[in-house]
């Protein structure tokens, strides 16, 4: 195999790589042979079917099998040869006019990650801000779960706003019943604003056995394309009427959720109220931290890499942008702005690349098990059928594996260095600590700030990942911590019952989510 370098400019190289015919050919005939004892043909006995109809029968696609597979080992051997490090996947493309019996010629072109020096960790200071839990925090926490546990008895008479009442609901359109509009026993309380504008309150005054059909209007912005806008009916037959029943908070209210004591749930509560904010002290420290890494380290990064990590942020912007009220405008000020969004995404490369070389001179790593455990829960998004193709892709596609693990291995480097760190602290409020999250320290404007307030909420996603963050990951467990397993049992509990007094069909004619709530779900 002859590699001749044809481009060494900064960052970017190209090569000319020729592979013999003969190299190929010989990996055919061992296919070829491989194979043979297990092809059947009429005619001859098993095992014995002579190589040449072998060849001719299933020839090409031998051929283009190894030829890929030359190609392949070609690619590894010019990176090991030249002792290159990939920034993505070369682009490899064989010459026009090839053909079975001739030699291979490729072109190569890739970009290479910069030369980086092990920065100094001396001088590195951060400010830890922290956030007291305050008693009425506490005592708010628990009021929300009573309320979400909110029970209702029994009541004679006609139904009242906050009472609920248990229906049979249908809806038509036309005369005509639609799909996921009917339900049977329905729990609704007056006044949730759980179902479309006007459905509950045409249900004031209904008494248990009482028979009614209503008139409403579904938003034009419905997710059900063949009703948003129409004019429906409903049939209504109420079975019962519940009025709210008084919710004392006491130590019989804990049990209900599982725990032995009101002091217990309220222990568990303020454990996960602390847990949340140590979670954001540990955002500004690492917004902080990323600051003075930045402002201290100006090295080229490889254009491919931030054309990708940019892609990334104009997808969710644009997305975002079109889910709004006014998506001609949000998408106009966004391309606005488009500048200032890649010069983000170059920080995060430049970023993640620094990041990587501090771990990698520092004995930083992800260990075998902690990357089953990452490539286990990224399989939890396909089907169980396909979970076992998705973990052989990832053993075989090293950029996917890659992919997974960099956000753990940065998080594993930022706790490293803030160890190193000369660490002072100082106590806060929630919102002082949350405006020095989103504070533009470093002199580029942030995402956050830009957005104006109420007008294009389409950048709100993008700036949980702006330029405090380093590249290629999701940056949703820096700037929304995790619930504390507290929620394992009573929040988690009082949760399951908010969701089952909602849960009621799919049938249920309920108000469209924000267009924002998507975005929100990534972020989670």
């Amino acid at each position: 195999m002859q590699i001749v370098e044809t481009t060494n400019e900064g960052l970017k190289r190209a090569y000319t790589v020729t592979i013999p015919a003969t190299t190929i050919t010989a990996r055919v005939e061992g296919e070829i042979k491989k194979i043979a004892p297990q092809v059947k043909m009429p005619g001859f006995r098993a095992g014995k079917v002579p190589a040449n109809l072998v060849k001719k029968m299933h020839g090409e696609a031998i051929h283009q099998d190894a030829l890929n597979a030359t190609i392949r080992e070609a690619m590894d051997k010019l990176v090991a040869d030249h002792a290159l490090r990939p920034a993505m996947n070369p682009d490899v493309a064989l010459g026009e006019g090839y053909e079975q019996g001739k030699d291979a010629e490729l072109t190569v072109s890739l970009e290479v990650l910069p030369t980086i020096a092990a920065p100094s960790l001396d001088g590195l200071k951060l400010e830890k801000l922290t956030v007291p839990v305050a008693e009425d925090a506490v005592t708010e926490a628990v009021e929300r779960i009573a309320s979400q546990q909110q029970r209702f008895d029994a009541k004679d008479g006609a139904a009242a706003d906050g009472d609920q009442v248990i229906i049979d609901f249908t809806g038509k359109l036309d005369g005509v019943e639609f799909e996921g509009g009917k339900a049977e026993k329905a729990p609704l309380v007056i006044g949730s604003n759980r179902f479309i504008p006007g459905f509950e309150e045409q249900l004031v005054g209904i008494k248990a056995g009482d028979e009614r059909t209503i008139t409403v209007t579904f938003p034009e912005d419905y997710q059900a394309a063949n009703l948003a806008g129409k004019e429906t009916t409903f049939d209504i037959v109420a079975h019962e009427v519940k009025a709210p029943a008084e919710s004392k908070i006491d130590d019989d209210f804990a049990k209900e959720l599982g725990l032995e004591s009101l002091e217990q749930l309220q222990g568990l509560l303020k454990g996960q109220l602390e847990q949340e904010t140590a979670g954001l002290t540990r955002t500004a420290m690492k917004r902080q931290l990323l600051d003075q890494l930045a402002a201290g380290h100006d090295f080229d990064v490889p254009p491919t890499m931030v054309e990708a990590e940019f892609a990334q942020i104009w997808q969710q912007l644009t997305h975002e942008a079109s889910h709004e009220e006014d998506p001609a405008a949000a998408l106009a000020e966004i391309e606005a702005e488009k500048d200032d969004y890649r010069k983000i995404a170059e920080r995060r490369v430049r970023l993640g690349l620094l990041l990587s070389e501090i771990g990698q001179s520092n004995g930083v790593e992800v260990t075998a098990q902690e990357m089953q455990m990452l490539v286990a829960q990224a399989a939890q998004q396909y089907r169980p059928e396909d979970r076992q193709r998705f973990f052989e892709y990832v053993q075989q596609d090293p950029m996917m594996a890659a992919q997974l693990r960099a956000p753990l291995y940065e998080d594993k480097v930022v706790d490293f260095l803030i160890e190193k760190a000369e660490v002072t602290e100082r106590e806060v409020t929630r919102d002082e600590l949350q405006a020095a999250i989103e504070a533009d320290t470093d002199g580029e404007k942030s995402v956050e700030a830009k957005k104006p307030a109420k007008k294009a909420p389409a950048k709100k996603a993008a700036a949980k990942k702006e330029d405090a963050e380093a590249p290629a990951e999701d940056a949703a467990a820096e700037e929304k911590p995790k619930k504390a397993p507290a929620k394992k049992a009573a929040a988690k509990k009082a949760d399951d019952a908010a969701d089952a007094a909602e849960g009621e069909a799919e049938a249920k004619p309920a108000k469209k989510a924000p267009a924002k709530k998507a975005a929100a779900k990534k972020e989670d």
